[in-house]
């Protein structure tokens, strides 16, 4: 795989959405211009069934431009999508995320691959994961050809991925307040996270867009992800 790319906007107290109903607005129109530009980067973007159930999201996109470079470099539109979940269980077949935008891909437990293909083979197509780690993630992954893959969230699934160390960068944009609800979800929760005080990500760039603060990080040392395969003559 040639790039996992983690992106994830949070509070200053580092929450990624709100613990109510309503979705949290962390974003500024220019960072979501910038990330959307690494979007169209991809070949596919991956999030969890949570994230899927709680906020629907269309993970296009959005911007024509890119759209259109996208079609020069022999691409589709926008990206695939991919979710992981064991069971499916609250994925609505009907909902905007299997409706719109690029072809899904569900990644499920072995013992729930019947249920969700009668369920959900009509608008995306159902993998079965005989290994449910990150490695085994990326590996059937890249097996589909995908190799270059965006990571959305939610908390567990950059919370599996920041603990193995599988990425080779990280997105983080910052909004300027404070959410401050302890049941609000966290960009991570606690983990045997590969990079700690003695071993720290590598700071590329920190950038203002908009009234949001972006830092751009390299990992020097990812884990567990396949290699992309080599071009030969």
């Amino acid at each position: 795989m040639e790039r996992v790319h983690l992106s994830v906007c949070m509070s200053l107290d580092g929450h990624i959405d709100t613990d109510g109903g309503e979705r949290l607005v962390l974003s500024s129109e220019e960072d979501c211009r910038d990330m959307h530009a690494v979007r169209a980067d991809c070949d596919a973007i991956l999030v969890g069934a949570g994230t899927v159930r709680r906020d629907q999201p269309r993970l296009t996109v959005r911007y024509p431009d890119l759209i259109a470079a996208r079609r020069e470099r022999g691409m589709p539109d926008h990206p695939a999508k991919v979710v992981v979940t064991r069971g499916g269980e609250g994925l609505d077949p009907e909902s905007c995320f299997f409706r719109q935008g690029g072809p899904v891909i569900v990644l499920c437990a072995e013992p729930s691959l019947p249920a969700l293909r009668a369920r959900l083979s009509s608008v995306a197509q159902i993998v079965a994961l005989g290994d449910d780690s990150v490695a085994g993630i990326l590996s059937r992954l890249s097996g589909l050809g995908i190799q270059r893959l965006m990571v959305e969230g939610g908390c567990q699934v950059l919370t599996q991925f920041l603990a193995a160390g599988a990425f080779h960068r990280l997105r983080v944009a910052v909004a300027p307040f404070m959410v401050g609800r302890a049941a609000a979800p966290r960009l991570a929760g606690p983990g045997p996270f590969l990079h700690g005080p003695d071993n720290r990500l590598r700071i590329l760039s920190t950038r203002t867009l908009g009234n949001i603060a972006v830092i751009d990080m390299e990992n020097h040392e990812p884990r567990g992800i396949p290699a992309a395969p080599s071009l030969t003559a």
